[in-house]
């Protein structure tokens, strides 16, 4: 009977053992980060605004502002940044904002997320260990996410699929 409950016992401690935790890239800073979200969504009422930055291989620049209130997406602003001639983009076209009930009519800017939504596709999307491509994860916005995502190996222009957040407040 006693070799019974120990070959029970490691075999379970086998199956335990050949689990896998979450399979995706930097799990442990992942997981600090998630930690000083929660904290920081208690301490704000789930309400806060952020900046997402992006640019391109030819030079052009942009931000989004979402503005969470509540934990809901309640203003979404944008401008195009950049030192080139744009003759060919309409001024309504490089800075705008959305109100609540105006999310998304307009084409361009980050998609307006909540940073649950952030950190869900972090976890289930950017971060997913993947062959043939480089992961990138850092929490410079006072241990928030401040980038994370990934290139594809190979890619040349504008291949980065992710988030870059310069500002959290």
């Amino acid at each position: 009977m006693r070799k019974k409950i120990v070959f029970i016992f490691l075999t379970f401690l086998t199956i335990l053992a050949g689990c896998k935790k979450e399979d995706f890239n930097y799990e442990n800073e992942f997981e600090k980060s998630f930690s000083t979200w929660e904290n920081f969504k208690a301490r704000t009422g789930n309400s806060y605004t952020y900046v997402v930055h992006s640019s391109s291989w030819i030079g052009l620049s942009w931000q989004t502002e979402i503005t969470v209130s509540n934990g809901e997406v309640s203003q979404r602003g944008y401008k195009l940044l950049s030192n080139q001639v744009l003759n060919n983009i309409p001024e309504s076209e490089k800075e705008w904002v959305e109100s609540k009930s105006e999310i998304n009519s307009h084409r361009t800017g980050a998609t307006p997320l909540t940073f649950d939504q952030i950190y869900e596709k972090a976890r289930t999307e950017w971060l997913v260990k993947r062959e043939n491509a480089t992961t990138y994860f850092e929490a410079e916005n006072n241990g928030l996410i401040s980038k994370c995502g990934y290139v594809d190996d190979g890619c040349q222009d504008d291949c980065f699929i992710g988030i870059q957040i310069s500002s959290i407040k």
